[in-house]
């Protein structure tokens, strides 16, 4: 399979890429990012980071507006902005220059540096690549409906078990997921591909690809 970490994400652009050391799937870091959290913020320097409450590390330089919920353990880089209404559930790590917009809600993510999900975005037990961007209104939605754990699902008939009940959606830097898209348990999406707005995305989607049909979900390759 092609989703692999080295294949999807460049992992300076993260304060957590101890955390991707020694593993081949980025979603193998799922069951971790609490433990890791509690461990790489007694290492943070006082100088860049405070500690805002219980297991909670901040940069000095985030703007937090009065009305989000921010819950621990959590790590926030610098220049990030967290919008009104957003509410961080706990473990996650959120990077430098990102967007946590008006009523999105966050939990057990990993999300990297200069990502936006600025409006209304359910992102949960997934990881987000560098530079990615969620729409408006679009979710990753972790739990398969009849509860059964996650498969991760090629198009040539390769399956991964996961193990996992809940697992989001893995997005590759500079993916840009359209408005009010749907990203099934299982979905993992290549670097610099493109999902077209209501789009309902399952699978592995292969890096450089656009999902632009709504109803097959028919994918092609960019051109160069």
């Amino acid at each position: 399979m092609e989703c692999t970490i080295a294949n999807m994400y460049d992992l300076r652009e993260t304060i957590a890429a101890g955390l991707f050391e020694g593993k081949t799937y980025p979603w193998e870091v799922l069951p971790e990012i609490g433990d890791y959290i509690m461990e790489l913020g007694k290492t943070l320097d006082p100088e860049v980071f405070e500690k805002r409450g219980e297991d909670i590390w901040v940069a000095k330089d985030v703007k937090i507006y009065p009305t989000a919920t921010l819950t621990g353990p959590l790590i926030i880089d610098e220049g990030t902005e967290i919008r009104p209404g957003a509410f961080i559930r706990g473990k996650a790590i959120i990077g430098k220059n990102c967007v946590i917009g008006n009523s999105t809600e966050i939990k057990n993510d990993i999300i990297f540096n200069n990502v936006q999900v600025p409006h209304y975005n359910y992102v949960g037990d997934s990881v987000l690549g560098f530079h990615s961007h969620m729409g408006a209104g679009s979710i990753t939605s972790n739990v398969k409906s009849d509860k059964t754990l996650v498969v991760v699902k090629d198009r040539n008939g390769e399956e991964i078990e996961t193990g996992y009940k809940k697992f989001g959606a893995m997005l590759g830097d500079y993916v840009e997921v359209g408005c009010n898209s749907v990203l099934n348990p299982g979905t993992v999406i290549g670097s610099h591909s493109n999902v077209y707005p209501l789009s309902m995305v399952r699978g592995v989607i292969p890096a450089n690809s656009i999902v632009k049909n709504r109803a097959a979900q028919e994918i092609v390759s960019k051109e160069k």
